[in-house]
């Protein structure tokens, strides 16, 4: 533990203290020699023990007067000049953090040395930082909500009001039309319901030792008619069970929701394979399609919350576009890592790391963004 400040407080307190005593030393030498002075000056061929008495006990009180005088004053100037030092650095935190409450995250605390009033500007500044970024992210998020709810919430608007014109007519096809867009408003709303808990701190995983082979089986048996529907194929390559320390909810909800993006961007003939394996502490789950892959600049911004590779084919797919965003917050609240690796025109591959034993559970990371592609 840093105690710098402690240090500094002690060793002012020293300082007053050797002052002090200096000062009584000084004033008793420079007294008594005075007077000594004085009583040879006044009795130079005299031996009188009365005149000497006399002087000793003037150079005694007078240097004792002196004395708590000089310590008085030391004391006050050294006070002063200590509370200034600790009071100046506490004043400027203070002013700042009521800049904070009026909402300027901008402002900053000046640090200087490294004491423990530094570590605390340090860690204010931290909070502030984060305190930005949250608002930065807020914002972000009302803003990408409402230009996704704008689409699809335009879009009833206009067939309602055809339907009203008699423009149109109520036809199954256009009555559909208007159920696929309210299904992506509940799915929508309901994905950022799933976001919102994720990034709570209410949000507790269920952990124990699971085979994440197994997981991987059952999910493919409940997606497989997904895929059989748009002619894709979906397998497994499992080198027999691979344990791994997660939730085993959580897990088959990261794997569906990367298993429904491949689907969505693997055209009718293409492949989607599953494989898991253990190496060394962690448990990796791959995800590989045969899809049309992803652009190298984007790779970076799949992750990110509503971001899209192609927009117009999420917004037909009735994708909300954080599907990907819940899978990334979800392995690192496990402690995991997720990444992307993708050639256009070849594929895309995701892989996912766990750790494969309790001992090895690693704190979530701070992420400020995701998204989905």
């Amino acid at each position: 533990m840093n105690r710098k400040l402690q240090f500094r407080l002690t060793a002012a307190f020293i300082g007053v203290a050797t002052g002090v005593v200096l000062v009584a030393t000084i004033i008793f030498i420079l007294e008594t020699h005075y007077h000594f002075s004085m009583y040879q000056h006044q009795f130079p061929d005299s031996g009188s023990v009365r005149g000497l008495n006399y002087h000793f006990e003037q150079a005694l009180i007078q240097s004792t007067l002196w004395t708590a005088l000089g310590a008085v004053v030391l004391a006050i100037v050294l006070s002063w000049l200590v509370a200034r030092r600790i009071t100046s650095p506490l004043v400027i935190m203070r002013k700042s953090a009521e800049a904070i409450t009026e909402g300027n995250l901008q402002t900053r605390v000046p640090v200087h040395g490294q004491d423990e009033l530094a570590e605390l500007g340090q860690a204010m500044n931290h909070l502030t930082e984060q305190l930005e970024r949250q608002e930065h992210l807020r914002r972000q998020m009302t803003s990408d909500v409402a230009h996704e709810l704008r689409t699809p919430l335009a879009t009833l608007k206009s067939h309602m009001e055809a339907f009203e014109d008699g423009i149109w007519q109520p036809t199954p096809e256009r009555l559909r039309a208007v159920t696929d867009e309210i299904d992506r408003l509940i799915g929508l709303v309901g994905d950022m319901q799933q976001l919102t808990l994720l990034e709570s701190p209410e949000f507790v995983l269920e952990q124990r030792e699971e085979d994440l082979s197994d997981i991987v089986e059952q999910t493919l048996v409940n997606m497989r008619t997904s895929f059989d529907r748009k002619g894709v194929t979906l397998k497994s390559e499992n080198a027999g069970p691979v344990h791994a320390f997660v939730d085993r909810r959580r897990m088959a909800q990261v794997l569906v929701n990367l298993l429904s993006n491949a689907l969505k961007f693997t055209p009718q003939g293409g492949v989607v394979t599953v494989r898991t394996k253990r190496q060394g502490p962690e448990a990796i789950l791959t995800v590989q399609d045969t899809g049309k892959g992803i652009p190298r600049e984007e790779l970076q911004r799949v992750f990110e919350r509503f971001y899209r590779v192609d927009h117009s084919r999420n917004r037909q797919s009735g994708e909300s576009g954080i599907g990907l965003t819940i899978a990334k917050k979800l392995v690192e609240s496990h402690g995991g890592t997720i990444r992307i690796e993708s050639e256009p025109g070849t594929g895309t591959t995701i892989h996912v790391r766990v750790p494969s034993e309790h001992s090895n559970l690693r704190p979530p990371k701070n992420s400020s963004s995701f998204s989905h592609k």
